[in-house]
């Protein structure tokens, strides 16, 4: 008969695994704008029942992420922009639902529409921005402010507003796309100010995830031995039970 205590080993051993393709995910993306650190931690649950006083089982605890900000870099080009300290620009999915991101390497589309680096729309004052057929020389300022120049004019025309929402944390969370979320849209803030030609990086701190990721493969090891130990038990009772049926 195996110990029982397989079982708690393999629930240590899966969310190892769990956690160590969290960490897998945030180092492929250390160099993804904006990106923000997923957090997974684990926690105990006491096994109820005879002799199970001191066994728990491992589960995950909620995902979170760091809210952080990253370092800015400068790239001089007019269409990168940075968050200066918290919030998030609005979105549009393609299925029409807003949602929020902190990347700003914004591009523009051959219709006009500014969209992000994942292609998707950004939500400004009237819905989705779009700059006019003979517009150049698009800018964003500090506060969001979209400007062009258009047609033969000499002076940039405010085309519209960048959506900034500044949410607190707990309030949102990350979907499976990998955006940002609340139960409802949120409401402009004009707190929220930018850097202008700079562009957020991520913030993973690489040689943490990579101290991180050795700690995980420990974990992992550490929790297969314990199987193996319990595989080990359960052959040599059944030896002993042999010998006592001679």
């Amino acid at each position: 008969m195996i110990d029982r205590f397989i079982f708690t080993a393999m629930t240590g051993a899966k969310h190892a695994m769990g956690q160590l393709a969290n960490n897998a995910h945030n180092m492929a993306n250390v160099q993804t704008p904006g990106f923000r650190e997923v957090l997974s931690t684990f926690r105990g649950v006491a096994v109820n029942g005879a002799s199970a006083d001191s066994r728990s089982f491992v589960v995950d605890s909620v995902p979170g992420w760091n809210h952080s900000p990253g370092p800015v870099t400068m790239t001089d080009n007019p269409l990168d922009v940075a968050l200066q300290g918290m919030g998030f620009f609005a979105v549009l999915r393609s299925d029409g639902t807003e949602a929020y991101s902190r990347s700003g390497r914004f591009t523009i589309d051959p219709d006009g529409f500014l969209r992000n680096m994942n292609g998707l729309q950004l939500v400004g004052e009237y819905g989705p921005i779009q700059m006019p057929e003979d517009a150049h020389s698009v800018r964003i300022r500090q506060d969001g402010g979209v400007y062009a120049v258009v047609g033969s004019d000499t002076e940039p025309t405010k085309i519209d507003h960048l959506k900034l929402v500044n949410p607190v944390p707990q309030d949102v969370w990350r979907a499976d796309d990998g955006l940002f979320e609340g139960t409802q849209p949120l409401q402009h803030d004009d707190s929220v100010k930018l850097v202008t030609r700079a562009l957020e990086q991520s913030n993973v701190n690489l040689p943490q995830a990579m101290v991180d990721m050795i700690k995980q493969n420990r974990l992992f090891e550490l929790n297969l031995r314990l199987v193996q130990a319990a595989e080990q038990n359960a052959r040599n009772a059944g030896g002993l039970l042999s010998l006592s049926r001679v």
